[in-house]
């Protein structure tokens, strides 16, 4: 059984923990041990999730598969990007999923539910940044229509940066 809820203020600590673990599962051989956990500690602490989930522009859900998390999801609506020429769209900042959930089709449930928030909240279309490397997810957004839009230097650390895709899916 698969359900997808809404997070609220008290899942920071959940959406800390999901999004440690699969940034490590998927970027974990990105960059050096040090400069990953730097990024941990800055972007995956729980006190970041507990301001972001009260900062009512980003919209998070929480993917369960027989009632245990699994992932979850990030958006913000209206988020225009410079390579594409329309102002209606939607940022996917994270879809993330945990490996021991990989196979189940629980990412592309969790993409098609955020596709389709979008476009009820009159969205144009979705973008998005992936590591270049991290060719499971590159496949994956090609997959569900995504286009390479452009280029992008990730900066994990004050020292390492991630090369990055740009994709972009317009909806019809």
């Amino acid at each position: 059984m698969i359900s997808i809820t809404r997070a609220k203020e008290k899942d920071f600590q959940l959406l800390s923990n999901i999004g440690k673990i699969s940034f490590i599962e998927s970027h974990g051989s990105s960059a050096a041990t040090d400069d990953i956990n730097i990024y941990l500690s800055e972007k995956f602490n729980p006190d970041v999730f507990k301001e972001e989930l009260n900062d009512l522009k980003n919209i998070y859900h929480i993917i369960y598969h027989d009632n245990q998390p699994a992932g979850y999801s990030k958006i913000i609506f209206n988020t225009p990007h410079s390579n594409i020429q329309l102002n209606n769209v939607t940022k996917l900042e994270r879809l993330y999923l945990l490996r021991e959930f990989y196979n189940l089709n629980l990412g592309f449930e969790l993409l098609k539910f955020n596709i389709e928030l979008s476009k009820k909240n009159n969205q144009a279309g979705m973008w998005l940044n992936v590591w270049k490397e991290n060719h499971r997810a590159v496949s994956f957004y090609k997959k569900n229509g995504f286009i390479v839009a452009g280029s992008y230097d990730f900066k994990l650390t004050e020292t390492h940066s991630n090369p990055n895709y740009q994709m972009f899916l317009r909806y019809s």
